[in-house]
């Protein structure tokens, strides 16, 4: 966080100062979970449906902590703990990222790169993360921190020293991300894809793209807009960008849209191809640079496209070409459960993508699966095993979206299909109906009942993916038949 005042804390976040000297200097970390205090830190004391932050200020002031914000006014022994009253915690909390992150930009060359996207944008935080570090001191969120608590928090990260800071923005109504951006403006958007990713919620396909665009449309002049050329939608928000904000696109299509003109700066991915690991190759063209070929870390020829973003944003942040690639062959998946690939000690190939899913990642690692287990000239085919769980927040199209599934690991031969929970039932349904024979598709109850199943059926040099939302539970048994430590 920017060194400032109790004084100026209490002016960012509308609030009234009690028990602390209004000239205290404050430049440590911000924290709302008490647990989390250390020497220096501001406490914000934020009131959830099953608790209130303020019944911990005066543990987290005995940890520490140098300030409070809360609705309250904490006292002990009648006296008032150092504190700054606000009408509401959270808001405050967006207040006090937005005053650090102005006055560093004031004082600095803080650059802010935002992301956002129904698919894909842990991932491309974190390659983007990956590849401007060797620029220069970059902050990015540890994990999916991307709504009205996690933005401001990973914002109150970056101090003096910070040159990158990289957001993860999600929404999950019309004006989420208007609201985040009106506290960390970028100076870079990126927009992944516009996909069926919580359409119960938003209602139709047509309104996420609405809320998708509130990110791109807070863009001001000599910022920069990074879309998805291959995504119609992504490529309409072009339209709504301000005078003088430029557009840089990227694509992995052999031949480019008709929207993405002569003259346009495009970063692109030809000859395509993946091996029987899942790793994806592929030519990677920058403007004005020759092409140069990059064979992903990552698993899963879906990744060319995360890599393009990244790609694109390092190279708006002036990163060589260089850098680029050998970042791009280098980085990993840093956050768990996102087509993580773990070879087991019973000799088991785990592909674990249990963290989130709709229809488009779920096709994605279903057909990375395939691909896997095909082999080449290097390799014999291997047995494919997939591990399906429900996706959620689909609304009215959730059971066609699952039976789209269904019909699908029937086509790419997967070995063997187990999937798991009543809300995913219309996998294995319409995989009967699509043809699928003897016992290649089973349903089973519950996670336990899969576990034995695969407990049985499992041998050495078996592939096996896991892939569901979150609430599924399936990353955790992902975890134990790989035989990660600690798993649940």
């Amino acid at each position: 966080m920017k060194r400032l005042s109790a004084a100026e804390i209490a002016t960012a976040v509308n609030g009234e100062l009690y028990g602390i000297d209004p000239e205290s200097l404050l430049s440590a970390g911000v924290v709302t979970d008490s647990r989390e205090v250390g020497p220096g830190d501001i406490y914000v004391a934020r009131r959830g449906e099953n608790f209130d932050g303020i019944e911990f200020a005066a543990a987290a002031v005995e940890a520490g902590a140098a300030l409070v914000i809360g609705e309250s006014v904490p006292t002990v022994d009648d006296n008032p703990l150092p504190t700054v009253l606000v009408a509401d915690a959270t808001e405050a909390l967006g207040q006090l990222a937005r005053r650090s992150v102005e006055a560093l930009r004031e004082t600095g060359e803080l650059r802010v790169i935002a992301i956002t996207g129904s698919v894909g944008k842990t991932t491309v935080k974190d390659l983007t993360a990956d590849l401007l570090a060797g620029a220069g001191p970059t902050v990015w969120p540890p994990n999916s921190y991307n709504n009205e608590v996690g933005v401001p928090l990973t914002a109150l990260r970056a101090d003096e020293e910070t040159q990158f800071l990289v957001l993860e923005m999600g929404a999950r109504s019309i004006g989420n991300l208007a609201y985040l951006t009106s506290l960390i403006r970028p100076d870079i958007a990126v927009e992944l894809a516009v996909g069926t990713a919580h359409s119960g919620v938003f209602g139709s396909i047509d309104n996420t793209a609405r809320a998708k665009a509130e990110l791109v449309e807070s863009l001001v002049a000599g910022s920069t807009a990074v879309l998805n050329a291959d995504d119609s939608r992504v490529a309409a928000m072009r339209e709504v960008l301000a005078a003088d904000v430029e557009t840089l696109w990227f694509s992995q299509r052999e031949s480019l849209p008709e929207w993405v003109g002569a003259d346009d700066r495009i970063v692109r991915a030809t000859g395509i191809s993946t091996d029987s690991s899942g790793h994806p190759s592929f030519a990677l063209h920058l403007p004005g640079e020759e092409p140069q070929e990059v064979r992903l870390a990552l698993v899963g020829e879906h990744h060319v496209g995360n890599a393009l973003a990244a790609a694109a944003v390092a190279f708006a942040c002036g990163v060589g070409v260089k850098s680029i690639v050998t970042t791009l062959a280098t980085s990993s998946a840093a956050s768990r459960w996102r087509m993580e690939l773990i070879d087991s000690p019973s000799g088991v190939t785990v592909l674990n993508d249990a963290y989130n899913a709709n229809p488009e990642s779920m096709r994605a690692s279903l057909k990375t699966l395939a691909a896997m287990g095909r082999g080449d000239e290097d390799s014999r085919p291997r047995r494919t095993f997939a591990v399906l769980g429900e996706m959620l927040e689909l609304g009215d199209e959730s059971v066609s979206a699952h039976s789209d599934i269904g019909e699908l690991v029937v086509r790419l031969n997967i070995t063997r299909t187990i999937v798991v929970g009543e809300g995913a039932k219309p996998i294995f349904n319409a995989a009967n109906l699509e043809g699928s024979w003897g016992n290649e598709a089973t349903w089973v109850a519950t996670v336990a009942e899969a576990k034995e199943l695969l407990g049985a059926e499992l041998a050495p040099g078996d592939i096996v993916l896991f892939k569901s939302s979150r609430d599924a539970g399936l990353r955790y048994l992902g975890d134990d038949i790989a035989g990660v430590s600690g798993a649940q």
